[in-house]
């Protein structure tokens, strides 16, 4: 699975719009507001009438929406939930939040769907290899190595319960990364609805969820960003609906060793980065969570075995590998209705 998908990377391109008042004072418009949050920033735009919002007041609560989503599930902030869960060494429950269970039940229910492929408890892979949270030097881990960080993962190592959170074994380290950028995505979308918004874009760093129309009166369009790092270039537009939108790739966060490239993204059946054709991959899916973590398991699978899993779970998803030529893209036939 994907060790861990950078908060502070970007995978779509966004077709962000200004903001410019309406002749009609009682037409729609479009009101786009924006911060910080995982390391990332995010953008949100809602369509309404002049002053039907307080937008200051909004902004807050999204930011307190986010801000208690970090205090969660952030391995970066060293008092969030899960840092003090990985940091403690003891077997006994663990009460947790309502939001960090949501988000590990559905790690794990993703994790067995892929086979293993997408496991939370990758971690001390990931920080192995220098793509955690304390960065090492770019080197190739030993075998050695990679084998004792093996036997640390594994879904195996997890116990949830109605009782809480416990480990199996005192050096489970769980890293929801995969999934917690587009958790928080729709934590804030569906904060909109609670407040009777229901023409939305919300994207935290490349991850997005979108309702409704536009204040134009036209659907939500974004734009897949082309699969390579030297230039930030359209690739393919999407019109999602009311859906969620993301995509991992592999061609921005990497190292170099000896000349070598190494993605960020980790297998953790093999303890060593992926290594194949396939370049990004976009999911299209009503939750940006769910949509979040397969599009990185499927990175992880690769072309072949990506395509064949889509098909099989009926997944809108599209993937570009690349080729001798250049780039090819596949799409799955629930992709297709979403192509511009």
């Amino acid at each position: 699975m994907s060790a861990l998908k950078a908060f502070s990377y970007t995978f779509l391109l966004i077709v962000l719009t200004g903001c410019f008042p309406a002749k009609d004072p009682n037409a729609n418009q479009e009101f786009h507001l924006q911060g910080k949050t995982m390391g990332t920033t995010y953008n949100v735009k809602i369509v309404a009438k002049e002053g039907a919002y307080d937008l200051t007041l909004l902004q807050a609560d999204i930011d307190q929406a986010l801000v208690e989503v970090n205090n969660q599930m952030s391995t970066y902030q060293k008092d969030s939930e899960l840092s003090l869960f990985n940091a403690s060494t003891g077997n006994e429950p663990v009460v947790i939040s309502e939001g960090f269970r949501t988000v590990l039940t559905e790690a794990i229910r993703l994790g067995q769907m892929t086979g293993g492929l997408l496991d939370v408890t990758v971690g001390p892979i990931v920080n192995l290899w220098g793509f955690g949270p304390d960065y090492q030097p770019e080197r190739i881990p030993s075998a050695a190595e990679q084998l004792a960080a093996r036997e640390k993962v594994g879904l195996k190592h997890i116990q949830l319960t109605e009782s809480g959170l416990s480990k199996v074994i005192p050096e489970l380290y769980i890293d929801l990364s995969t999934i917690a950028k587009g958790w928080g995505v729709d934590v804030v979308a569906d904060l909109l609805e609670q407040k009777g918004i229901n023409a939305y874009l919300v994207e935290i760093g490349g991850e997005m969820r979108l309702k409704g129309f536009k204040a134009n009166g036209t659907l939500w369009v974004i734009a897949v960003e082309k699969p390579i790092n030297s230039e930030r270039s359209v690739h393919q537009f999407v019109v999602p609906k009311d859906n969620a939108v993301a995509t991992s790739g592999d061609y921005r966060n990497y190292i170099e060793v000896d000349g070598k490239r190494f993605s960020h993204i980790i297998n953790p059946q093999t303890a060593k980065p992926i290594d194949h054709k396939l370049v990004s991959v976009t999911v299209i899916d009503p939750s940006s969570m769910t949509a979040d973590g397969l599009s990185t398991a499927i990175m992880v699978m690769g072309p072949e075995k990506g395509l064949a899993f889509a098909q099989q779970h009926d997944l809108a998803v599209m993937m570009i590998a690349k080729t001798d030529d250049g780039f090819e893209e596949i799409n799955t036939v629930k992709f297709m209705q979403y192509l511009k």
